[in-house]
């Protein structure tokens, strides 16, 4: 997705040292400091999360579409969602909104346990391929209305959300673990700010980040339509 209007730019061919380039220029460079978040955006291949025409872009500092109306979020915003999760190595972690399963291949560089949901069974299929090619098999993909969670694997220690949505669900809210975090995009289908919210003794506690712009969480507890 999006970020202050960003848009691709120019990178280095070869993948390894693009990816370098990607974490010192558009990461490092733009407040991104967790280390933990910055060598595992280093490790991951984005390239084989995007569709073949689109590879050579793989580093570039944009969203970029995998079809059904759906995109690759641009690396920053993936960095600062694994960065306000705070993540130490051993939570369990619900990604939602698996679209292409970039996020989700982040995420499993920095938790123990990733499972991840996504609403359109071709781009599911397709996720699991992608994180198989990469080595990340341990990603458990399923097929199903993002919006209200996996309440069969709850409670988890961490939530993102890859999309859009008018309030925090309180399906996913409430499989929060005490002390659990989820970071989401709130607002309207046009434009949102990302949000941190932590399940606390006495409540939620809310903490907004940066404007961005995300498509909509299609769910019962999302935006309704297409």
């Amino acid at each position: 997705m999006s970020y202050h209007g960003r848009s691709a730019e120019h990178v280095p061919t070869e993948p390894g040292e693009a990816r370098a380039s990607m974490v010192e220029h558009q990461l490092r460079g733009h407040g991104i400091s967790d280390e933990r978040v910055l060598a595992a955006m280093g490790r991951v291949p984005r390239e084989l999360f995007l569709p073949a025409e689109l590879r050579r872009f793989a580093y570039a500092d944009g969203a970029f579409p995998i079809g059904f109306g759906q995109t690759i979020s641009q690396p920053f915003i993936v960095a600062m969602i694994c960065q306000l999760l705070e993540l130490s190595g051993d939570e369990r972690v619900l990604d939602v909104g698996t679209g292409s399963g970039y996020q989700a291949a982040v995420l499993a560089e920095l938790a123990g346990d990733v499972v991840t949901i996504e609403r359109v069974p071709e781009l599911a299929a397709r996720a699991r391929g992608a994180l198989a090619d990469a080595g990340l098999e341990r990603v458990d993909v399923h097929v199903g209305d993002g919006s209200l969670g996996l309440p069969e694997r709850a409670p988890f220690d961490a939530i993102a959300v890859a999309a859009a949505a008018p309030s925090v669900p309180a399906a996913l809210y409430g499989q929060l673990a005490e002390g659990g975090r989820l970071v989401l995009p709130r607002g309207s289908r046009w434009g949102q700010d990302l949000v941190r919210v932590e399940r606390g003794p006495d409540g939620a506690v809310q903490r907004t980040s940066i404007p961005c712009r995300f498509v909509p969480l299609v769910g019962s507890e999302g935006f309704s339509g297409d």
